[in-house]
C-alpha cells in the first residue's frame, strides 16, 4: 500500500512536478483582477524541516528540490518555484521545505482567502499554528473531500481547488473521482489541480484514463516519470498532475521544463515525461 505522507516525501520529484505546477497556474490566475480563494483539501503540516542526515532510504530531497537548489541552468519557469523555496532558507542552505499551503499563501493578496483542511490529528496543530496571524486563511481539521462540497461554488466565483490526497487508502481513488465530479457540477468554471502517484497498482494505473472520462471540456495532464517501474512492490516512480480549466500558458510552460526535469531528476535510464491537454 502506498503511504504518501507529505512529511515523509517532502521535496522529492512529486514535490517538484506538483509545486511548479501549482507555483504557475498561482501566478497567472493571481495576475488577474478579482479576489482568489484557494482551497487545498489535505494541506498537512503546511511547511516541513528536511533532515540533513536521513537514514538510509529517507533522503528523497537529496533527489528532487536539492537537484536544482545550486543549478544555474535552471529553465526560466523553475525560477518563482525555487525562489519560494529559498524565501524559507535565508541563509542559503536548504533545511526547510514549503508545502503547497505555504506555496499559496505566501502568494496570495489581502483579498484573496485560503482555505485549508487537514484531517490528520497530529499534522492539524501544526498547520493551525503555522498560519495562526494570517486573517486571510482559514484552517479546519476536517475531511477535504467532505469538506470541498460546502465551498463550491465560492462566493467570489474564482477558486483554484488543489486535491492531494495521500492514497493510503484504497477509497481515496474512488472518493477523488467522485468528489471532483461533484466539485464540477457545482462550479464548472474552477480550475482544479489534481495529483496522482505513478506505482504498480491498478487503481493507480487507472486514475488518469477515469479523470479524462469527466464532464470536463479544458484539462491537462502532465507526468514525470524518474525510474524504470520497479520489479516488485509498489514503490512510487513517478507522478501526475491532472488539471482542470489550466492557464492557457501552462501547456507552453511544460512543454519547455518536462524535458529538463527528466534529465535532470533522473534516477536511472528510462526516466521520461508526458505532456497531452485539451484547451478549445
Amino acid at each position: 500500500m502506498l503511504s504518501y505522507r507529505h512529511a515523509f516525501h517532502a521535496g522529492n520529484h512529486a514535490d517538484v512536478l506538483k509545486h511548479v505546477v501549482l507555483t504557475e497556474t498561482l501566478r497567472y490566475l493571481l495576475g488577474k483582477a478579482g479576489p482568489l480563494w484557494y482551497i487545498d483539501t489535505h494541506a498537512g503540516v503546511g511547511q516541513y524541516r528536511l533532515n540533513p542526515k536521513p537514514p538510509a532510504g529517507q533522503a528523497e530531497w537529496l533527489n528532487g528540490i536539492a537537484r536544482l537548489w545550486d543549478d544555474r541552468t535552471l529553465p526560466d519557469v523553475l525560477v518563482p518555484y525555487v525562489r519560494r523555496v529559498r524565501a524559507l532558507n535565508p541563509d542559503d542552505k536548504l533545511r526547510h521545505y514549503p508545502g503547497s499551503p505555504q506555496l499559496a499563501v505566501d502568494l496570495l493578496r489581502p483579498a484573496d482567502k485560503a482555505w485549508l483542511f487537514e484531517l490528520q490529528p497530529s499534522d492539524f496543530p501544526v498547520l493551525e499554528a503555522l498560519f495562526r496571524d494570517r486573517e486571510n486563511v482559514r484552517c479546519t481539521q476536517a475531511d477535504g473531500f467532505d469538506a470541498l462540497r460546502g465551498l463550491l461554488p465560492p462566493a467570489p466565483r474564482r477558486a483554484l481547488v488543489f486535491i492531494d490526497p495521500s492514497y493510503e487508502l484504497l477509497s481515496d481513488y474512488t472518493r477523488l473521482v467522485e468528489a471532483l465530479q461533484d466539485a464540477l457540477r457545482r462550479f464548472g468554471t474552477g480550475c482544479y489541480l489534481v495529483w496522482y502517484p505513478i506505482v504498480k497498482r491498478s487503481e493507480a494505473l487507472e486514475l488518469p484514463q477515469r479523470l479524462l472520462k469527466l464532464d470536463a471540456s479544458r484539462w491537462l495532464r502532465a507526468e514525470l516519470r524518474v525510474r524504470a517501474p520497479p520489479a516488485g512492490g509498489y514503490g512510487l516512480y513517478g507522478s501526475g498532475l491532472f488539471v482542470v480549466n489550466p492557464p492557457w500558458t501552462l501547456p507552453a510552460s511544460l512543454k519547455e521544463v518536462l524535458p529538463w526535469l527528466a534529465q535532470r531528476l533522473a534516477l536511472d535510464g528510462p526516466a521520461s515525461h508526458l505532456l497531452d491537454f485539451d484547451l478549445p
